[in-house]
């Protein structure tokens, strides 16, 4: 089994590289913003600070001067700017300081109907506050913030707030669900939620037809779109109606100390959802959200596969993660693949799952060569580690008395529609707290494949869960479990190697072996004599395809 590095990383002049098997392997240069001297403030252009005046205008023709001069900084000085959205042009940096506050207008007039993407399918959505297409060489800087308003477009459903919570947003207006347990904003908001797909572009859909429900088309807060050389650093940006940060099809992204804060409840508030871009780095930076943390995407279904723009050449480090779906999230929107990503040294509290690696039938798209090293993970409500491939677009943790049956069993055809896991190499975890340490689970007619584990300390409820998978090694894994029944279990999977594992004296089984498709099952250097029940075989599975020594 090879094994992968991420101890020891060297950083010069933008380039990157890992230690593979005592070879360097060299990842491609990140490039990176440079911006002239000049500097344009907004005052200039007739923005005023009272939190009152709506600043659009001002605010884009600093842009626009600052482009059309060759670049240089918009400064948004300290103060509360209320604006519309914002455009970027190539060459420009926007700079807000630390004492400005960027509100963006609740008032949904402002934000024009537009033809762009949601959730991997080309679509019709309210403007972004801040956007940005084919624009080369821009940036978001300074330490400020970037608020999107986005408690005024979110619908909220009752289970997540508390009761004085649920009162207030009952006493601000909008209207509520049939069953009334969900609130909306607006008459538009209330009437898309009972649209299939609203707003996305398919045959016959109209503008006019999606204006009648325009409200409920909440923008990703910063959407960068085939973009290249790009800067988010330092900046807090806050309350998106939907997704935070949103950099699709870019390349040469660097995304450094930023923090990306949304409500818990926060429906869809992703933390950065970096969607089909190549070469980018993510670093020193904290999200804590309402969906998930640090996600990778690249086009949902047909249209992703059409697309074929995988999200490649990544690095995330040294970021932390508080609430969120997932700390570190790939799919379920991977339809046009993702490859050769390295996650190193961060830090996961409190997310519903730490990695979480998800995707469903209808997909397609191979996610492959992932690197994770160095993860720290506390108090996760469910699975530290998850490979998914029966999605179900459900919140991960399911709510108080809610009940969810798992997926029937069933084989279909291979073909472009069916998703692909294969090569993960990750090792030294420390989880404190989960659900159950590690689930795997694929589907028959396609198994994940080669999941590489090592070096973990994982306290949990329940230990490890393989399902339809093939190639797992799991080595050197202390599992510290409040439910030893069983330690491991492996249904109609191949191909599983279980080294060097410890867990709980007493355990009631260690080894839980199903199904008729299992075979080649190697329980290997761990000490049975601690469990009441060594193997149990059954369903199908054949005790003499387990081996145990």
């Amino acid at each position: 089994m090879k094994r992968f590095c991420l101890s020891i990383a060297i950083f010069c002049t933008g380039s990157v590289f890992f230690l593979h098997n005592a070879a360097a392997q060299k990842l491609p240069i990140v490039k990176e913003t440079k911006f002239r001297k000049d500097t344009f403030n907004i005052i200039k252009y007739g923005a005023i600070a009272d939190g009152i005046t709506l600043n659009t205008d001002a605010i884009n023709k600093a842009i626009d001067a600052c482009n059309k001069k060759g670049g240089g900084v918009v400064l948004v000085p300290g103060g509360l700017w209320l604006t519309g959205p914002v455009v970027l042009k190539s060459n420009v940096n926007f700079h807000i300081v630390r004492d400005a506050v960027l509100q963006f207008t609740s008032d949904f007039n402002q934000y024009a109907l537009v033809e762009t993407n949601w959730e991997g399918l080309p679509a019709f959505r309210n403007q972004s506050p801040i956007s940005a297409t084919n624009a080369t060489n821009i940036a978001i800087t300074g330490t400020g913030i970037v608020d999107g308003n986005g408690d005024f477009w979110r619908m909220v459903k009752k289970e997540k707030l508390t009761e004085t919570q649920w009162r207030i947003k009952l006493a601000s207006g909008g209207l509520l669900s049939e069953d009334k347990k969900t609130w909306f904003p607006s008459e538009k908001s209330f009437k898309g939620n009972k649209v299939k797909n609203a707003g996305v572009i398919t045959a016959g859909v109209t503008r006019k037809e999606v204006e009648e429900y325009k409200d409920f088309l909440r923008p990703n807060l910063v959407v960068l779109t085939k973009c290249k050389t790009v800067l988010l650093e330092g900046v807090t940006f806050q309350n998106s109606a939907a997704w935070n940060l949103h950099p699709l099809m870019c390349e040469d992204l660097t995304v450094r100390d930023v923090y990306a804060k949304n409500p818990w409840y926060a429906q869809n508030g992703d933390g950065i959802d970096i969607e089909s871009c190549k070469n980018f780095i993510v670093e020193n930076s904290t999200f804590d959200v309402g969906d998930d943390g640090i996600c990778i995407k690249s086009g949902r279904d047909v249209e992703g596969r059409k697309r074929a723009m995988p999200t490649e050449n990544g690095v995330i480090r040294n970021c932390i993660v508080y609430h969120a779906h997932g700390g570190f999230v790939i799919g379920s929107e991977m339809s046009g693949g993702a490859r050769n990503l390295y996650v190193s040294n961060c830090s996961f509290i409190g997310t519903d799952i730490g990695l979480r690696f998800k995707t469903a039938r209808g997909r397609g798209g191979v996610v492959e060569k992932i690197y994770v090293d160095n993860i720290r993970m506390k108090d996760i409500l469910g699975e530290a580690i998850l490979f998914d491939m029966y999605y179900t677009a459900k919140d991960p943790v399911p709510l108080a008395d809610e009940k969810r049956e798992p997926p029937v069993v069933e084989f279909k055809a291979v073909d472009e529609t069916t998703p692909v896991f294969k090569d993960f190499y990750v090792k030294n975890i420390v989880c404190n707290g989960s659900e159950k340490a590690i689930f795997i689970r694929g589907i028959p007619e396609m198994h994940i494949k080669n999941i590489n584990l090592e070096n973990m300390v994982m306290q949990a409820s329940k230990g490890i869960d393989i399902q339809e998978a093939t190639g797992v090694n799991i080595k050197n894994v202390n599992l510290i479990l409040k439910e030893t029944n069983p330690v491991a279990y492996v249904l109609n999977s191949e191909n599983i190697v279980l080294d060097k594992i410890k867990y709980n004296d007493g355990a009631e089984l260690l080894l839980q072996v199903q199904g008729n498709r299992s075979g080649a099952v190697k329980l290997l250097n761990t000490g049975t004599g601690k469990a009441k029940k060594k193997l149990e075989a059954s369903f199908g599975a054949d005790e003499s395809k387990v081996e145990i020594k």
